[in-house]
């Protein structure tokens, strides 16, 4: 491959490079590098916490058939990470996260929670719940996921923290997010959940908007809608605003969706990658 810089070549240049490059593409290679840039859809496993604990090859097995590209772990079903491992690899599925609690990234336990993760084949390390409770509380969780991050970035990993309503309360007059991602390094990513967000009384979108480089994965959940059994698009989240900032802040890896509610968790899961299917996202 050729690298050409700025001084060596004029943007008429660079396009004509550009055109007979693609001139030479297939058809099949080029429908191959625009599918490339879509955003991969995977599912937070739980979503089927009752499925997947009572037959989990059975559970990752329809997952893929669905049409997800991967799956996110909340608890690993007392199996080690190379069992897991297994099983993803098996029906073409790839780990995109962990939510691993915020007892796993404490000094003492990180180098273990990397190794995990490691052999599972993720690289994106999400502490999925904790709380400040004081605003000095908050500012030493930020302490020490700045500590931490370098440790996670140095083998090519990613840290953050994901979204509940209780991360927007307000203390002296600032949110509890602003103030823990306010307080913290760039590298500490952000996984925003749309529902949760509501539930918290904030805008996921102003949210997206104001921490748009740190959105490296997403939770896509939906909010409201007429029954606990309802699907993406068929709530109040604007989704199409929130496909809008990730698709364009070059940094989003992973759409993951997730559904906490309802009595037909299956159909459900199943549910929002037909509706993201429909409105070109999966």
């Amino acid at each position: 491959m050729t690298f050409f810089s700025s001084n060596s070549v004029s943007r008429r240049g660079f396009l004509k490079v550009g055109a007979l490059a693609a001139a030479s593409m297939s058809l099949p290679e080029l429908l191959s590098a625009a599918e490339q840039k879509k955003i991969p859809v995977g599912l937070q496993l739980y979503s089927l916490r009752a499925d997947a604990p009572k037959d989990l090859p059975k559970t990752i097995e329809a997952v893929a058939k669905m049409g997800y590209k991967g799956v996110e772990f909340a608890g690993y079903y007392d199996k080690k990470a190379a069992e897991l491992r297994k099983l993803l690899d098996d029906n073409g599925l790839v780990c995109c996260g962990t939510h691993t609690p915020l007892e796993t990234i404490q000094p003492d336990k990180l180098a273990a929670t990397i190794e995990f993760n490691k052999t599972l084949g993720n690289k994106y390390l999400m502490v999925p719940y904790m709380d400040g409770k004081t605003k000095q509380g908050w500012l030493d969780l930020a302490k020490l996921f700045n500590e931490q991050v370098e440790k996670v970035k140095a083998e090519k990993m990613y840290l953050g923290y994901h979204a509940h309503g209780h991360d927007f309360n307000k203390i002296d007059g600032e949110s509890c997010w602003d103030t823990f991602f306010g307080n913290t390094k760039d590298d500490v990513v952000m996984q925003l959940d749309t529902s949760n967000c509501m539930e918290g009384k904030a805008n996921p979108v102003e949210v997206l908007k104001k921490y748009s480089k740190r959105a490296v994965t997403i939770h896509l959940k939906e909010w409201g809608g007429p029954s606990p059994d309802s699907v993406i698009g068929e709530g109040k989240v604007d989704f199409k605003s929130v496909f809008d900032i990730c698709e364009k802040n070059g940094v989003t890896q992973w759409y993951v969706v997730e559904h906490e509610s309802g009595t037909k968790p299956l159909e459900n899961v199943k549910g929002c990658i037909e509706a993201l299917k429909k409105m070109g996202k999966a």
